[in-house]
């Protein structure tokens, strides 16, 4: 038997990386949802994406959302920036933890933020500088780390390198994105591992997709190598505006349902989340992927 972490960190992502790959909801639709999250007892939210709106019409409300919501003591909100423009308007905004996100793959950056990888690194160095210098704080998010959908595998070496200037510039934690769900097990050992060894004292976030049907399992692997940190959508809403058939980040009631009964406390309070992914499948009109959704919790009984 593996020794799991006793527990973990769950960051919400679903406000922002869900709902960027929806049809645009309306505001007072996303500031109740925050809302419903911010009780459940999840401590982390991804709120929103300071972006320009032409490119991601979805996040264009980001100002008034984050201005709307009432932020729960107990939790910590976050915003993604794609560049040091929307990274200022986050910090004038109020937040104190930012998001920055750079792709391994220079194809899928150039398609993300219309750059090449080490133009973002370098716009990344100045982030980190700005939001420190304000006191904030900056992760800096390593997307298609288990591969692109243009280039194919993007080796471990290529992915290490990327996170490793991130870290020498500063950030506060690296996080690896599954952007389109290439990852297996067998490649998180792969890649956790070589940048653990490299960089054992950097902070990791994973954020996994399911859209091949492998994210609790890769979740299970990380937790073996004693990995504590993880992103999850609720209702399992998400996906890459820029990345074809990336649908569904691994839903958040899920994960929990699946640690805790491994005996890893989230703290997140699984009917309350459950009831958050209902909430979050009628604000879209569609069905949710989650299976937990549709089934309930293990323990749950069919009354004679």
């Amino acid at each position: 038997m593996s020794d799991y972490p006793p527990q973990v960190s769950v960051r919400e992502v679903g406000p922002r990386d869900g709902l960027q790959n929806e049809r645009p909801v309306p505001t007072q639709a996303k500031i109740e949802l925050i809302n419903r999250l911010s009780g459940t007892g999840v401590r982390r939210i991804e709120a929103v994406s300071f972006v320009r709106p032409q490119a991601i019409p979805q996040m264009a409300d980001a100002d008034q959302v984050w201005g709307g919501i009432t932020r729960a003591p107990s939790v910590s909100y976050s915003a993604l920036v794609p560049n040091l423009r929307g990274a200022t308007r986050a910090l004038d905004a109020g937040l104190t933890e930012i998001e920055a996100v750079v792709s391994a793959s220079d194809t899928h950056n150039r398609k993300n933020v219309n750059r090449g990888t080490e133009e973002s690194l370098d716009d990344i160095s100045a982030i980190i500088e700005l939001a420190h210098g304000r006191g904030a704080s900056c992760q800096v998010i390593v997307s298609t780390a288990w591969g692109c959908p243009y280039e194919g595998d993007v080796p471990v070496e290529r992915v290490v390198f990327v996170a490793g200037r991130a870290v020498a510039d500063g950030a506060d934690c690296i996080s690896f994105g599954d952007t389109t769900g290439m990852a297996t097990p067998g490649r998180v050992r792969a890649l956790v591992g070589a940048f653990r060894s490299t960089y054992p004292d950097s902070g990791l976030n994973l954020h996994f997709h399911n859209t091949r049907g492998t994210g609790l399992a890769n979740v299970l692997a990380a937790l073996e190598l004693g990995v504590a940190d993880f992103d999850a959508s609720v209702g399992g809403l998400g996906g890459c505006p820029y990345a074809p058939g990336a649908s569904g980040n691994i839903a958040t009631e899920e994960l929990v349902h699946m640690v805790e009964d491994m005996g890893v406390s989230t703290g997140i309070d699984l009917t309350a989340m459950i009831d958050a992914a209902a909430d979050a499948e009628r604000i879209i009109g569609r069905e949710l992927p989650s299976q937990v959704l549709r089934a309930g919790p293990r323990s749950r009984t069919i009354t004679a």
